[in-house]
């Protein structure tokens, strides 16, 4: 695919598709070890591409290959070609531009004042826009990537200072972006005006780090200092850390969906532990919507915290009643129809002696399409369960997301076409409830939802988009927004 289409995501997928993540170390004799370590314990956000730049005070190396963090940055040879102390990297699942090397981040470009490298978790929802007007004005794109736009931004920049031209592109961009960048000089880190996307900064010993998420930090054994606030703008050198705020301060907008799926459970994202965060979604999902059962089931792995917090609230005992296979990633190939009908089976199989004769309440983190949803519950009845309810541990997802998490279009979201009694007649389950967005908002330490000024970004449940589309909407994507949230 190229001209930044959407990638559709795979026919049984029930989940929403990952993001990317990055991460950067300054100051360290070990920084480009230190980066693959930092991207392994990344990896959830990202499994089809990995990325390495490192600089050595003289010269930039980088590395970027297809495929997961473990089978392309363990070898010795692959770490000594990244010299230096100073690196940052990137892991890459595809929300614009195709899939292939050329789209793999860190991207790179040698400037006139020298090179330049950078990584970006989130998705630009003008960069169309912003790339035909480059276009025209001669720049020559290599990648079909929204990334390779803050490139030519900072390239064309009438400013003379390469901070100054940074500045300048990232004034120009809209849309979620948490970036990590790296001169010969300086390594920069920075998040939209919203705070869509999370990134955090650690230390060790005397470098410092930057992340994703904070489980990147416990890797390599590096303390948590702080979240990157929205607006933000940090710059790290030899001398130190230096802070800045380049936008007009809005109020936040983080990504909801962080704590519904996409961040580790053992991460803190925003402030807020996410393992205590499903677990308390759980419960406020067995406050709106119990029934009677004998037993608690996940939908693994990332419906278990949310189903051990519905098992404490219930009372009904929690039991894995279904267990996933851990070697069968997600990158696993289906290569011809006997074993593609198999389907949800290669991921995970049922556990007959928690499940017979007993009624069942299956909890999971969302329903996208449906299929996968629809599969577990037959393997689950199949293993001889009297009952199975399905239990979801967010509203229903009913708009596309346009800021960095691959969906399908908005037509493929079963929830935006059929309501609740539907889907559950469609998935074959005796009940079905998804968590009230009041739920969600309690659930992370809100009373309830602000309807005028929302606190965080819910879109995908909402279908109200905090900033402008304008790609999309040339597209006929979503309709022309009369607004952009009121968030200041």
């Amino acid at each position: 695919m190229d001209d930044f289409s959407m990638l559709p995501a795979s026919a049984d997928d029930d989940h929403l598709r990952e993001e990317c993540g990055v991460f950067g170390v300054f100051g360290h004799d070990d920084a480009a070890a230190l980066t693959a370590l930092g991207l392994h314990a990344l990896q959830h956000r990202g499994q089809e591409a990995a990325g390495i730049a490192a600089h050595d005070g003289r010269q930039f190396s980088i590395e970027r290959h297809m495929g997961l963090v473990g089978d392309n940055f363990t070898r010795k040879a692959v770490i000594d070609r990244l010299p230096g102390r100073r690196a940052i990297g990137h892991n890459r699942y595809a929300t614009t531009g195709g899939v292939g090397l050329r789209n793999v981040q860190p991207m790179y470009a040698e400037f006139a004042g020298g090179g330049f490298a950078v990584a970006h978790n989130g998705n630009l929802t003008n960069a169309m826009t912003l790339k035909r007007e480059l276009q025209r004005r001669g720049s020559l794109f290599q990648s079909t990537s929204d990334t390779e736009t803050i490139i030519h931004l900072i390239a064309t920049s009438i400013h003379g200072q390469l901070l100054d031209r940074f500045i300048d592109a990232i004034r120009r961009i809209e849309g979620a972006y948490s970036l990590v960048a790296l001169s010969e000089k300086k390594m920069m880190g920075c998040r939209d005006p919203l705070g869509v996307r999370p990134l955090v900064l650690g230390k060790l010993d005397d470098a410092h780090i930057l992340a994703s998420e904070t489980c990147a930090l416990d890797i390599i054994g590096a303390s948590f200092v702080r979240d990157i606030a929205p607006g933000e703008v940090v710059i790290i050198t030899d001398e130190g850390i230096e802070s800045f705020f380049p936008f007009e301060r809005q109020r936040s907008r983080f990504c909801m969906f962080e704590y519904v799926y996409f961040a580790r459970p053992d991460s803190s994202v925003d402030g807020r532990g996410v393992y205590e965060v499903r677990k308390r979604i759980g419960a406020e999902l067995a406050r709106e919507s119990g029934v009677d059962a004998d037993v608690i089931v996940p939908v693994p792995d990332s419906g278990v915290p949310a189903a051990i917090g519905y098992a404490e609230a219930a009372g009904i005992p929690f039991d894995l009643g279904i267990i996933r296979n851990h070697y069968v990633g997600r990158t696993f190939i289906e290569p011809t129809d006997a074993i593609r009908h198999m389907g949800v089976k290669l991921k995970h199989n049922a556990n007959m002696g928690v499940i017979a004769g007993k009624r069942v309440v299956l909890v999971d983190d969302s329903i996208v399409r449906g299929t996968t949803s629809m599969k577990i519950v037959q393997m689950v009845r199949d293993a001889g369960a009297a009952e199975v309810h399905m239990r979801i541990a967010s509203p229903p997802t009913t708009d596309s997301c346009f800021y960095g998490v691959n969906t399908p279009e908005k037509a493929k979201l079963i929830a935006s076409h059929m309501s609740v009694q539907e889907i559950a007649d469609f998935i074959k389950a005796d009940s079905l409830a998804f968590l009230s967005i009041d739920g969600l908002y309690r659930a992370v330490g809100e009373a309830q939802r602000d309807n005028v000024a929302p606190q965080f970004c819910d879109a995908c449940f909402t279908g109200d988009y905090p900033t402008r589309l304008a790609d999309f909407e040339d597209r006929g994507k979503v309709q022309p927004l009369t607004r952009l949230a009121e968030a200041s």
